[in-house]
């Protein structure tokens, strides 16, 4: 996703490049994008219906719903309830998929540097 990791001159205990390159650390980038790419091409689709409805479907979103409440007022509303429910149902997934495998890469690597700094200070 972006830059790709810089080897560290000052810390070669870790190969970054090697930890990005990784079957693990592929497979937590494939399970974050096969989550996040679907749902942001949905929610855009779903805001960018309710511009276009709003620039050139007066009459339909302003059909009344309940006393003064009409469609386009409805679908303005839904447009924060869908924002926090994208919201948490990627908090859910991200603690139930994502955490898990990043938390293994973390531990790994952790242990690493630990590894190269007790060998380090035995030297």
């Amino acid at each position: 996703m972006g830059n790709p990791a810089q080897a560290s001159q000052e810390d070669p205990t870790v190969d970054f490049v090697q930890v990005q390159n990784s079957e693990e650390f592929q497979d937590l980038r494939k399970t974050h994008r096969n989550f996040v790419f679907p749902v942001a091409v949905g929610f855009l689709l779903w805001y960018f219906a309710y511009v276009l409805l709003a620039a050139y479907a007066h009459d339909f979103m302003s059909i009344k719903v309940w006393g003064s409440i009409n469609i386009g007022l409805v679908m303005g509303l839904l447009q924060f309830v869908t924002t926090f429910g994208i919201t948490t149902w990627y908090v859910t997934y991200a603690n139930n998929k994502l955490d898990p495998k990043a938390a293994k890469i973390r531990t790994r690597l952790e242990s690493q540097i630990l590894a190269a700094q007790t060998t380090k200070e035995e030297v």
